[in-house]
C-alpha cells in the first residue's frame, strides 16, 4: 500500500459507473490520489443499505460494470474494497434456501438464531449485556421451513448476521477474498468486524473472541497478497489494540477531536491522541457514515474515561448542530431512518459552517497526521448537505451522500477551497518529507492549547504546518527544488509545487 492519499467513494455517485469514476479521478483529480476506496459495488448496490447488504459479495453489479473494471483501476491505483465480514442480505440465494428448507439446507449453520447463540436461553442480564449500535434487541422473526424463528441482526431487519466460524459461513468469507484478490484489490476493509463474534453473557462486541478472529482473518487475507484495514467505531483504547493486530486501523478519533479543536479553540485533546495514536492508521475527516462521537465518549461498555468528557461531547453534537443550521439534527437519530446512536450526519464542510478557511485547516491537519490519508468523494469536493435527497429517502446520512450529476464534478474542481485542497493532496502525495519522520510540537505555554505545529522530516526536506484553532489561522511551509516556500492563506495553497 503506497503512502498516497486515497478517494472513498460510490462508484453510482460520483461518475455513474466503475469506469465512470476512473474518468472522474484521471480528469479532476488527478495526482490528488493514489488510490481509490471502492465503496460496496456488489449485486445489488442500492439496497436496503446502500450496497452493504449484498445478494452476492462475488458478484458486480451489472449497472455498474464488471470485475475487469476494477482490474483496469488496479492498474494505476491502489484499490480497497469493503469485505462486510458481519452479515448478508435477506434476499440472498443462502437465506432464501435456509428459509425455505431450515435444517435441511446446507447454510442452515450459517445462520445465527437466538437459540443457536443461547442454547440454553438467555435472561435479561445476557440480553441487556449486548452491545447495541441501534435502539432495540438484535433479533428479527422470521419463519423458517413454516417455524417462527428469531434471526439475529445487528444492524436492520434485511442484513442477516452469519456465523463465521461455521462452515459455510467461513467458505463463504474465503470466496470473498479469493474474488477479491484475482480482482487486484490491494487492501480489503473489514466492515463491521466488532460484531462478527457472538459470545453468550457478553457484550458480544470487541471482546477477545473478536480480536481473536480479526488476527485470523487478517493472517487469511494477507495470504492472498492483501492488507488488511479494520472498520470499528469504539473507545479509542480499542482501535490502539486493533493496530498490533492487523496492517491498517481507522483513525475514527480525529473528525471528532479537530471538530472540537476547532470550536473551542483548544487542541488539547487533539494533541494527546497524535501522542498515544497508533501510527498504522487510515485517516479520515468524512466517511459515507456520519460524524462519529462514541470514538472519543467514555466507553459504553465499561465506562472508561474517554478522549473527551460527556459533557465535551455533548457540545460537540450541538456545536455540529449549530454548524449546520440544525440540517444535521434532521438527519440524526430518532430524525431520521437508519439509525445510529453514535452518529452525526453531515457533510464535514457543513459542520464548520462551510467556512473555507476552518475547512482547510481540518483537511490539512488530516493530510499531515501520521497513516495514510483518505478523503470521501463529497468532501473532497467540499460538498454541503444535500436536503434534497434527505427530504426524498428519509435516510439520514443521505445528507452526506450526493450523487453527482454530469458536469456537476468538472464546475465544484473550479471552487477555490477545492482547488486549494487538492493542491494540499498532492503536496502530500508527492513531497518526500511524508515518507520521513514525524514531529508534533510542545504545547506553548499558556491557559489554552490553540497552536498546532506538525512537521515531516526527510533528509533535507521538510513540510510544516502550523494551525492555530482558536482563529483557523495556517500557515505551510515546504523545501523546494530551490529552496523554501511558505504560504500563511490555505486558500493560497492552489499554486503550490515544488519547482
Amino acid at each position: 500500500m503506497r503512502n498516497r492519499v486515497q478517494l472513498i467513494t460510490y462508484a453510482d455517485r460520483l461518475g455513474g459507473t466503475l469506469a465512470g469514476t476512473g474518468a472522474v479521478i484521471r480528469e479532476h483529480l488527478a495526482g490528488a490520489v493514489g488510490g481509490v476506496h471502492l465503496l460496496p459495488f456488489f449485486t445489488p448496490y442500492d439496497g436496503a443499505d446502500a450496497g452493504f447488504d449484498p445478494q452476492d459479495h462475488t458478484a458486480v453489479d451489472p449497472r455498474l460494470g464488471s470485475w475487469d473494471d476494477v482490474r483496469t483501476l488496479a492498474q494505476d491505483l491502489d484499490v480497497v474494497v469493503d469485505v462486510i465480514v458481519n452479515h448478508v442480505s435477506s434476499d440472498s440465494a443462502a437465506f432464501l434456501d435456509f428459509r425455505e428448507r431450515g435444517a435441511a439446507s446446507p447454510s442452515a449453520s450459517m445462520f445465527l438464531t437466538f437459540g443457536s447463540v443461547f442454547p440454553e436461553g438467555a435472561t435479561e442480564a445476557d440480553l441487556t449485556a449486548v452491545y447495541r449500535p441501534r435502539p432495540g434487541l438484535p433479533f428479527t422473526p422470521v419463519t423458517v421451513a413454516g417455524e417462527k424463528r428469531l434471526l439475529w441482526t445487528t444492524f436492520t431487519p434485511q442484513q442477516i448476521d452469519i456465523d463465521v466460524r461455521s462452515e459455510p459461513g467461513a467458505a463463504y468469507l474465503g470466496s470473498i477474498l479469493r474474488t477479491l484478490a484475482d480482482a487486484g484489490v490491494s487492501m480489503v476493509r473489514l466492515d463491521a468486524v466488532g460484531y462478527a463474534i457472538k459470545t453468550p453473557g457478553t457484550s458480544s462486541f470487541m471482546t477477545p473472541e473478536t480480536f481473536d478472529f480479526i488476527e485470523a482473518f487478517t493472517a487469511q487475507t494477507r495470504g492472498l497478497g492483501m492488507d488488511v484495514l479494520v472498520e470499528v467505531h469504539s473507545h479509542y483504547e480499542s482501535q490502539v489494540q486493533i493496530g498490533a493486530l492487523v496492517d491498517r486501523v481507522y483513525d475514527f478519533a480525529l473528525p471528532p477531536l479537530v471538530l472540537h479543536s476547532l470550536y473551542s479553540g483548544d487542541a488539547a485533546a487533539l494533541r494527546h491522541w497524535l501522542d498515544v495514536r497508533p501510527r498504522n492508521c487510515v485517516t479520515v475527516l468524512d466517511t459515507h457514515d456520519g460524524i462519529g462521537v462514541i470514538d472519543v465518549g467514555p466507553d459504553a461498555i465499561t465506562g472508561r474515561p474517554g478522549l473527551l468528557t460527556p459533557a465535551q461531547v455533548d457540545a460537540l453534537v450541538e456545536g455540529i448542530h449549530a454548524a449546520t443550521g440544525g440540517a444535521s439534527r434532521q438527519a440524526t437519530g430518532a430524525a431520521a431512518s437508519n439509525l445510529d446512536l453514535y452518529q452525526v450526519n453531515s457533510t464535514f464542510y457543513d459542520a464548520l459552517g462551510r467556512d473555507d478557511a476552518r475547512y482547510l485547516a481540518a483537511r490539512a491537519i488530516q493530510l499531515f497526521a501520521p497513516g495514510i490519508p483518505q478523503v470521501y468523494y463529497v468532501g473532497a469536493l467540499a460538498g454541503e448537505n444535500d436536503m434534497d435527497l434527505l427530504a426524498r429517502t428519509a435516510v439520514g446520512r443521505d445528507i452526506n451522500r450526493h450523487v453527482y450529476g454530469p458536469g456537476e464534478v468538472a464546475h465544484e474542481v473550479q471552487r477555490p477551497v477545492v482547488r486549494a485542497q487538492l493542491a494540499l493532496m498532492r503536496l502530500r502525495n508527492e513531497h518526500p518529507a511524508f515518507d520521513g519522520d514525524f514531529t508534533l510540537e510542545p504545547a506553548t505555554d499558556g491557559a489554552t492549547d490553540d497552536l498546532l505545529t506538525m512537521t515531516w522530516r526527510a533528509g533535507a526536506d521538510h513540510a510544516l504546518l502550523a494551525v492555530g484553532v482558536a482563529d483557523a489561522s495556517a500557515s505551510l511551509e515546504w523545501t523546494t527544488a530551490t529552496g523554501t516556500a511558505r504560504v500563511d492563506d490555505l486558500l493560497d495553497a492552489e499554486g503550490l509545487d515544488r519547482r
